[in-house]
């Protein structure tokens, strides 16, 4: 103990002061959701619990007023984003018009890939030519952004949920950015899950492999939709 020179109370007042601090910079975020389906529905319920500011961003409007109690709605290609952290929850194909119709609002801003790129003809892996993952993809088209993947290790269910059989949600995340990571993990984890950090974007490839196998699975009914992979810590 004098070795450290600190005690036991002060050891447990900073694990305490830093869920705090955690929780503090969820509450002081604002967060935007584009897609109002079943990952943007949940991730926005996620966010609410933390103590963010929730935009929802849809086609339409009144979908994305339905995503979570607390949320505001916005029409796609009408509303500007409020969010300093912006997740995109939606199909990978659909990033293309964000991009166009976005690009400069989201300069400077922590951009959230949640997307599995796959061809549901075949189930394999469909990225542009040349690109390793969806996440790398993205960072092309918005250097300026600050690109994160996560919340595709998990289905829509379990994020809803907050718990997979028995134990929090993990969500696996990846980003070149430690302050952009951070920002996601501090609502995630306010929210009530629990994260793991995969490391650089580059790791987004495996993350998406992983997303797909799970999809795979859930598909040919080896795995229910409820559950999914379990990350145990």
């Amino acid at each position: 103990m004098e070795a450290t020179g600190r005690s036991p109370s002060r050891r447990h007042e900073t694990h305490a002061t830093r869920h705090w601090n955690i929780h503090r910079e969820a509450i002081m975020s604002n967060i935007t959701i584009f897609g109002a389906g079943n990952i943007g529905s949940a991730v926005a319920g996620i966010a609410i619990k933390s103590g963010a500011a929730v935009q929802v961003i849809d086609r339409n409007p009144d979908k994305a007023a339905a995503a979570a109690d607390g949320v505001t709605a916005g029409k796609f290609g009408d509303a500007a984003i409020a969010g300093d952290v912006v997740v995109l929850a939606l199909p990978f194909p659909a990033y293309g018009e964000v991009v166009s119709t976005y690009a400069d609002q989201l300069a400077g801003k922590t951009v959230v890939d949640v997307s599995n790129p796959i061809d549901f003809t075949t189930f394999d892996l469909a990225l542009p030519k040349g690109a390793s993952s969806a996440a790398e993809y993205l960072a092309g088209k918005l250097p300026q952004s600050k690109i994160v993947k996560a919340f595709n290790t998990t289905f829509a269910a379990t994020l809803a949920a907050g718990v997979n059989d028995g134990a929090p949600t993990v969500v696996q995340l990846a980003g070149d950015d430690e302050d952009a990571k951070n920002a996601v993990k501090a609502f995630v984890e306010a929210g009530g899950l629990k994260t793991v950090d995969a490391g650089a974007l580059k790791r987004a490839q495996y993350l998406e492999g992983y997303g797909a196998l799970q999809i795979i699975l859930g598909v040919t009914e080896q795995t229910p939709w409820t559950g999914g992979f379990k990350v145990v810590k």
